[in-house]
């Protein structure tokens, strides 16, 4: 049995055997006087199936094949050198040791040609003989019992790799390879040991020759494997020498034994051929009954095709029969009955045409009524009834051009209906009140035909012209309101108006106010008659379309889109928006004009301007549901204007207090006891009392939340006062919140940057005649600090939103800081100064420590009574520390030791002293007051 391959199938087992034999058996029959062709090959320098082996002579090459490619049955070796593990020239044969040497040396070593072992792949998969002859795509074969079987019995056709399959190649199995390298040629060796190790069987077998005499065995076994491959290739040596054995030798003997053996072999390749055809033989005879069997059901079925065929001529003939007598006479009633049908259609055809004759007297009718939309269906349906049944009718070929006219004639007289009503609605006087008494506008009915006619044609831009003559109106009603206060305020002046209806001249700011209220009361009037107006054009387009809800103000069905009318929808809420955009531009430019920038208004013409625009806005809100934005930003403008007055008026007050202070405590009058606890409160309803600071009775501190005590200078009581009337402002007028806000953050920067140019800059020298910096007047900057800082939570808390308030509030801890820095940074330097020229040696104390006492004794003394006890006990905290590094320094420099010596007594009595200072002052914590620094100023 041998397997063949081709790319149509998978690999099955088919006894080709007898077929390749009868092949390679009759090319032998003819070729008996062929010669070797090839050339010499080293073929011993490397191994086909270890891809790594490479050999230096003949004897590694046979070692390797004896300890890779044999094995060992008993005492018998077998070659396993070839594809598959089984060699080409001795397949599954065992032979002795020194038969193998030889067929190594034979037919492997001096091999001058080789044949490359087939390369089997997934492609190369083999079909069976019953799926070749049974293939339903490639039909009747008509060679098919003339083509020797064999790997060509089907052609081979390219099947492309699988997209979906990777790419395999040998540096996939690299890493693999090397690591189980070792073990497997470990194992090889193993093995073959063990094999070797076997007890020794019966004598070797040696490989059966070719048949020479006696009885010939006539099994197929008996036929050389040579013969039985797919392909025989004589131009090999090795192939060559394997078929022709002994015809080498005897080419050099006489011509009469060369004769000789060439009979022998031809009778010894007829008789493998003999034995061939007879195994063929029997596998056609074995086959036969399937072929007979084919051709048995083939006469079947033409004889059941024929008794098909006469059964459908038996049922034509009675088809035949059928119609000619049931069917013609059916056909004939049923054609009187459509005889009958056309009569009647051309019946109602003459009445539609008479029906058609009576269209334009029935159009002049309704236009006469005023109903416009059944004079558009009339026509439209007259004109589909022409195109479509009474199309061809020579009459009526002018009618569908006049109903043409007709309509457009319609469309024009509804839009100019409709601009003749907008304008005698819109233009109607206006009562003394300047409110409309009812919200029914002029002849509703008319208004409502009109807009139905339209809506018929899908003609919508009767919305835009309805704008346009609303913004006309607008623009005639504030010209109007001008001329009357000009003509009422100087008769004498020449009136010029510009396009829009804004005057040239100048007018006062009262008169401005009051023609922009009677401007807001005329527009919102206005405005109602056109929410009226557009409310019913509204519910005009609601019934048109069909809506459940929706007045029924027609008889025909609905004729508008759902589409349309929300497109209709939007237009009507964009008129109303675009009406108040419009009316809120009008006003800003009232509100705005160049007369009025030049006005300086104050707060309470501001509140009045601001109550007339929120009312204007909210009226304007409720009509078109959207916030116009051009008359709140002119009245921002305004509200801008006068927060920057006002806090330039008071910046550069704030700034001249600063420069000429004299930064001296001042007494804090009850007037601004009471404005901090409003502040504390969030009370900015009243406002601030007084003008002027008094220097009468008062508190000396400022009592904050009842128990912090803060002593000022008079520009920090200014800067409060400031900032309170910051706050009843923004109180009052909301509006002027935010702009106050960003305010309130640039004065406390100016006072934060100004106070310390003036003391931690020296300026107040040079501004204020002040003859030196001196410690109250840093702590007096440095409390006025801390006051702004607690303000700062309070003013964000009513301003709700201050830009700038972190910052700010890292800038006054910043100084607050500096100043700290800059009070124990002077006493630090006294006392270091002190420190450098002192010796320790009596008197005790010293002159140096008298004078350190001093100096802390002046400084408690300016700042006891201004900043507050953890202040001073932290600026205190900072000098005792510094004093204490100073002190080590002057130690080591005088090399004294804590050794109980004189010195060291001497130390301690003038720290004993110093400490004594500290604790008379109370300038430490309590539990900082102690003899502790006797043993902490020798730890270094």
């Amino acid at each position: 049995m041998a397997t063949t391959r081709s790319a149509g199938g998978a690999a099955t087992s088919v006894d080709s055997g007898p077929a390749a034999a009868n092949s390679a058996i009759r090319k032998l029959s003819t070729a008996s006087g062929g010669g070797i062709a090839g050339g010499v090959a080293p073929s011993w320098q490397s191994c086909y199936y270890c891809t790594r082996e490479q050999f230096k002579s003949i004897s590694d090459f046979v070692n390797h094949l004896r300890s890779r490619h044999c094995t060992r049955e008993g005492g018998s070796f077998v070659c396993r050198y070839g594809f598959n593990g089984v060699c080409a020239s001795l397949p599954l044969d065992g032979v002795s040791d020194r038969d193998y040497d030889a067929h190594v040396a034979k037919y492997h070593v001096n091999q001058h040609t080789r044949e490359m072992p087939p390369e089997w792949g997934v492609y190369s998969a083999a079909q069976n003989l019953p799926a070749v002859l049974n293939d339903p795509s490639r039909g009747k074969q008509s060679n098919l019992f003339t083509k020797k079987w064999g790997e060509h019995f089907v052609e081979r056709s390219h099947v492309p790799p699988s997209p979906r399959l990777p790419d395999i190649t040998h540096a996939d199995f690299s890493v693999y390879l090397g690591s189980i390298g070792k073990r497997y040629r470990w194992h090889e060796r193993r093995q073959q040991q063990l094999e070797r190790d076997k007890p020794l069987e019966n004598g070797a077998q040696g490989a059966p020759g070719p048949a020479s005499g006696g009885q010939t065995p006539t099994h197929l076994s008996s036929v050389p494997e040579i013969f039985l491959k797919s392909q025989l290739q004589l131009h090999h040596p090795a192939t060559f020498k394997q078929v022709f054995p002994n015809y080498m030798q005897t080419s050099a003997s006489s011509p009469e034994s060369h004769q000789q053996t060439g009979r022998q072999l031809q009778e010894q390749l007829s008789h493998y051929l003999d034995m061939v055809e007879v195994k063929i033989a029997q596998q056609v005879s074995q086959k036969s009954a399937a072929f007979f069997h084919a051709m048995t059901t083939q006469h079947a079925i033409l004889a059941e095709m024929e008794q098909a065929a006469d059964q459908v001529r038996q049922l034509r003939a009675a088809l035949a029969e059928l119609h000619s007598h049931s069917v013609v006479d059916s056909f004939k009633v049923l054609r009187f009955a459509q005889r009958r049908q056309h009569y009647n259609l051309t019946l109602d055809k003459l009445r539609l045409m008479a029906t058609v004759h009576k269209t334009q007297p029935m159009l002049q009718l309704l236009l006469g009524t005023q109903d416009y939309v059944a004079a558009l269906d009339l026509i439209g349906t007259t004109q589909e009834i022409l195109s479509a049944e009474l199309l061809g009718i020579h009459c009526f070929k002018h009618l569908p051009m006049q109903l043409s006219e007709m309509e457009k004639l319609i469309d024009k007289m509804l839009t100019t209906e409709f601009e003749r009503y907008a304008a005698a609605d819109l233009n109607r006087p206006l009562t003394d009140a300047l409110r409309e008494t009812d919200s029914v506008c002029a002849e509703e009915d008319k208004l409502v035909a009109i807009v139905m006619g339209l809506l018929r044609k899908q003609n919508f831009s009767f919305v835009q012209a309805y704008q346009q003559e609303a913004i006309a109106t607008i623009r005639a009603i504030i010209k109007q309101l001008l001329i009357e206060v000009l003509a009422r305020s100087d008769s004498d002046q020449e009136i010029s108006l510009t396009g829009h209806g804004e005057q040239a001249l100048e007018l006062t700011l009262p008169e401005w106010i009051a023609l922009l209220q009677r401007s807001s009361q005329a527009l919102v009037s206005i405005l109602e008659r056109i929410k009226t107006v557009v409310g019913i054009m509204q519910q005009t387009a609601d019934a048109a379309v069909g809506a459940q809800d929706a007045v029924n103000l027609i008889d025909s069905e609905a004729f508008l889109s759902p589409g349309h009318h929300e497109q209709l929808k939007n237009q009507l809420q964009q008129l109303l928006q675009a009406v108040c955009h419009y009316c809120h531009e009008r006003c800003a430019n009232i509100v705005s004009p160049q007369s009025l920038e030049r006005s300086s208004a104050s707060e309470e013409e501001l509140l009045q301007l601001s109550e007339i625009v929120d009312q204007f806005g909210e009226t304007t809100r409720s009509i078109c549901g959207v916030a116009s934005v051009p008359l709140q930003l002119a009245l921002k403008v305004q509200a801008s204007r006068y927060a920057q007055r006002f806090h330039s008026e008071r910046k550069q007050k704030l700034s001249l207090l600063l420069d000429q202070e004299r930064w001296r405590q001042v007494d804090i009058p009850h007037e601004f006891q009471r404005i901090i606890e409003r502040m504390a409160a969030g009370d900015y309803a009243k406002p601030e009392m007084g003008n002027l600071i008094s220097n009468g009775a008062g508190n000396p501190v400022l009592l904050v939340e009842g128990k912090q005590p803060y002593t000022l200078v008079s520009a920090s009581l200014m800067l409060i006062r400031m900032l309170y009337e910051y706050g009843c402002s923004a109180h009052r007028l909301p509006l002027l919140a935010s702009y106050h806000a960003r305010n309130v953050v640039d004065l406390l920067r100016c006072f934060n940057s100004r106070s310390c140019q003036l003391i931690i800059g020296a300026g107040a020298m040079r501004v204020a005649g002040l003859k030196t910096i001196t410690s109250t007047n840093l702590a007096l900057v440095s409390r006025a600090l801390q006051l702004v800082l607690w303000l700062l939570p309070k003013l964000k808390e009513h301003f709700q939103a201050m830009s700038g308030y972190e910052t700010i509030e890292r800038d006054y801890q910043g100084h607050i800081k500096e100043i700290e820095n800059k009070i124990h940074g002077i006493v630090s330097e006294r006392l270091a100064a002190q420190l450098d020229a002192w010796e320790a040696r009596p008197p005790i104390p010293s002159q140096t420590f008298r004078h350190i006492s001093r100096h802390l004794v002046k400084l408690h003394e300016a700042i006891a009574g201004v900043l507050p006890e953890a202040q001073i006990h932290e600026i205190y905290g900072v000098v005792h520390r510094n004093f204490k590094d100073k002190l080590r320094e002057q130690l080591l420099k005088l090399n004294v030791n804590n050794n109980g010596g004189p010195q060291h007594g001497v130390v301690t009595s003038e720290l004993t002293f110093y400490m004594e200072t500290l604790r008379t002052l109370k300038a430490l914590p309590a539990e900082q007051l102690d003899n502790g620094i006797l043993e902490e100023i020798w730890l270094y």
